[in-house]
């Protein structure tokens, strides 16, 4: 399993859960309905308070997973045998009860058995986990899951032998339930993470998943209810909730996205907003978790599928699906489809397989399932038209192969040729899918997509991603463009894109995103500049950044509980000098996930930087021992050893990068520098070459190249390349004698 943020979400019924994104409630022209009941102001009043006057709903909620998101130990709520005992991947466990307390004897963080009482129940179906309280108010999700379809326990990562010590280990960072869990199985969650001491002091209005996790703090509600207002006869919709009936369909699954999506969250608490990015950053669609064109591979949570989909496009809400008070489905099989889609797609002329069969079910074509967790099986919701054709060039996954296993993709595709023609309609994977291979035919593809705003902002927005790793003018001129798109992921990710980027193409020009709209595209603008020396920002930039920047500065302390919050903190402090700082956070990332390698990067920095080069290296040789594939461990062990004195070690180890592939132009440049020092010319020249190949709006490797031919008297080979500068940094005065050879 691959590590990052994982979101560990046990109540798996689809799209309605969870905090709400907050829509402006209409109170009408009573001035007293809208100074009185004022939504924001509102505090939690609990589940029970809302069922006298929507018993229909309370009814349909106490049949959900939702109300059983997080229980109580008790004989009912416990689904798990606690009679039994269980061994697998090297340890065996016990399951006993004294008295009313559920306990599991297992391996603790000291690689030991010991008795764990049982907190809580977490999840219910298809598995039930059990939370156990350790020392710093953290609960832990154990390992141990309990199979609640075919009653019996077993682990998830079946077959992993994971260490006590691992950040995967039942007692780690991953499967802390403050961290990972907590949002999307309590309302009105508050971590309360302390940073300094590692430790929580985490809150909640109810151990589970109430009304108000969806509607926003019902007091304001009810006190208008029971207002003389209301008892007159004024009925005002929504009243004084955050969210309510007839909402769009872009509000709604924002509602359900705090926790049906693998995202970053940017706020302690859900803000007022119709925007998603001013509360989480949804995890784009690209090949890291997906596969490379959209459909779901790693743990998706749905909301990434969906909001790829033609249904979303088309409007189509989780609630034209699912009652968004059971979670259950509003009609069974085929017809619920038929809602909205013609009955011909019903028949065989259509899919072509014998009707009211397995095969027949549009759900198995459009919607493959993947089981996550161990036993939960969930639908891909970008509801896509499989393409075999796809998967003979690009081996991605396709339904008709998903049945037909003993069929090759070849067959799959031709009989879609046969049954449908030999055109497919356009899909925005057509030009995601080169795209991804980021070869030198994919930048066409990607600047088309991230330019077709008639395509899904996730897919543009991963048009953008991928387009960091091809440092091109035109690559530039499209991320630079789409920093006015009226979708504020696509904003954001070209932010982030561009921090690939030599700053002079974006200094001047990425500074309006500071003062954006959106709290997310601020955030990155502010880490954009960041990477900045501070007598590098713009004058006229400078207080639009310093408000951006203490954004910035607050969504990252929010992260410090995670692994990876850490080091992203650690990095704000290198940043800015503040080395000791840095080492600290460094340190903690370190503890809380030690295969962590990019804290081991940085980290070796900063011992550099205060002279503590013995630290430095032995840092980065771990860091080798671990990742012998990272290039960026090569090229750091190279500039380490040519400050140390030895440039044997340094040459080995960027040519060590370089033959791992690394497209980082920084060791193409360093390298190429060192062959020259050592009189190696035409070794240098392929080096400087290369790298510019890789990076050919790098200022460092033009000016490279640049020098090179002007000190071997080959002024016509050096002409592009300082036509280059020219574009680049037209006003540095180091290029002023190269400027005037031309």
């Amino acid at each position: 399993m691959k590590r990052g943020f994982i979101h560990l979400l046990l109540v798996l019924i689809l799209f309605f859960v969870a905090f709400s994104v907050f829509e402006s409630c209409n109170f009408g022209s009573n001035p007293i309905a809208s100074n009185s009941f004022d939504p924001t102001t509102a505090t939690y009043v609990g589940t029970a308070a809302c069922q006298s006057c929507h018993q229909k709903e309370h009814q349909d909620y106490l049949g959900s997973d939702h109300v059983k998101a997080m229980q109580e130990p008790t004989d009912s709520s416990v689904l798990g045998d606690f009679e039994t005992s269980f061994e697998a991947d090297g340890v065996k466990s016990s399951f006993f009860k004294k008295g009313n307390k559920f306990y599991i004897n297992t391996q603790g963080s000291n690689g030991l058995n010991q008795d764990f009482e049982v907190k809580y129940t977490f999840g219910y179906y298809p598995l039930q986990q059990y939370l156990i309280e350790i020392p710093g108010g953290k609960l832990q999700a154990t390992r141990l899951s309990w199979d609640s379809k075919n009653k019996k326990w077993f682990n998830q990562y079946a077959g992993q032998k994971i260490h006590h010590r691992d950040w995967l280990h039942w007692t780690g960072n991953s499967q802390n339930w403050n961290t990972m869990c907590a949002s999307c199985h309590a309302t009105n969650l508050q971590k309360n993470y302390d940073l300094l001491t590692d430790t929580y002091q985490t809150t909640m209005s109810e151990k589970t998943l109430g009304c108000e996790s969806c509607h926003g703090a019902g007091s304001a509600h009810l006190a208008f209810v029971k207002s003389e207002d209301y008892q007159a006869g004024e009925k005002i919709e929504n009243a004084a909730l955050a969210y309510g009936k007839n909402a769009n369909n872009k509000l709604q699954i924002n509602t359900c996205a705090p926790c049906h999506a693998r995202k970053t969250d940017l706020n302690p608490k859900l803000v007022q907003s119709a925007e998603l990015l001013d509360n989480l950053v949804p995890e784009l669609i690209s090949n890291e978790y997906y596969f490379a064109d959209g459909q779901q591979n790693a743990e998706d949570y749905e909301y990434g599928s969906f909001a790829q989909s033609k249904m979303f496009k088309n409007n189509v809400s989780c609630s034209n699906c699912h009652n968004p008070h059971s979670g259950k489905l509003l009609k069974a099989g085929n017809a619920l489809c038929l809602n909205c889609h013609a009955p011909k797609y019903n028949s065989q002329q259509h899919h072509f397989h014998a009707v009211n069969t397995e095969s027949a079910q549009c759900i198995n074509c459009h919607m493959m399932d993947k089981t996550y967790m161990g036993n939960d099986a969930r639908r891909d919701h970008s509801f896509r038209i499989p393409r075999p054709d796809q998967s003979v060039v690009y081996k991605t996954p396709n339904a008709c192969k998903n049945c037909h296993t003993n069929k090759s993709n070849e067959w799959a595709s031709k009989a879609v040729v046969n049954w449908y023609g030999p055109k497919r309609a356009y899909h925005f994977s057509d030009d995601l899918l080169p795209g991804s291979l980021l070869n030198n035919r994919s930048e066409a593809h990607l600047v088309k997509l991230l330019s077709d705003t008639s395509q899904p902002a996730i897919a543009r927005a991963t048009a953008s991603y991928y387009l960091k790793d091809i440092q091109s003018y035109n690559s530039a001129s499209a991320l630079l463009g789409s920093l006015n798109d009226l979708e504020a992921l696509v904003r954001y990710q070209s932010l982030r894109s561009l921090e690939n980027f030599d700053p002079t193409i974006w200094v001047q020009t990425a500074g309006i995103s500071l003062i954006d709209k959106v709290k997310a595209v601020r955030i990155a603008a502010a880490d954009l500049y960041h990477h900045l020396p501070k007598n590098q920002l713009p004058t006229n930039y400078k207080k639009s950044y310093e408000q951006a920047n203490e954004e910035n500065l607050q969504f990252l302390k929010y992260q410090a509980d995670f692994a990876v919050g850490d080091i992203m903190i650690g990095d704000y402090h290198l940043q800015d000098g503040d080395h000791q700082n840095a080492i600290l956070l460094y340190l903690k990332g370190l503890q809380k996930d030690s295969l962590m390698n990019y804290a081991r990067l940085n980290l070796s920095t900063s011992y550099n930087s205060i002279g503590k080069n013995d630290l430095a290296l032995k840092t980065l040789l771990d860091a080798k021992e671990i990742d012998p594939k990272n290039d960026r461990v090569y090229y750091n062990l190279g500039l380490l050893y040519y400050e140390m004195g030895n440039s044997l070690q340094a040459i080995q180890s960027f040519e060590a990068g370089v033959n791992i592939g690394s497209t980082n132009p920084n060791l193409y440049y360093n390298y190429g520098l060192l062959l020259q020092q050592n009189n190696k010319l035409k070794e240098a020249e392929a080096i400087f070459l290369k790298g510019y190949r890789i990076s050919p709006l790098n200022e460092k490797m033009n000016f490279a190249l640049a020098s090179f031919y002007m000190g071997k008297n080959q002024a016509n080979l050096a002409r592009k390349y300082i036509a280059n500068l020219r574009k680049i940094n037209p006003t540095n005065p180091a290029y002023l004698e190269l400027f005037r050879t031309f």
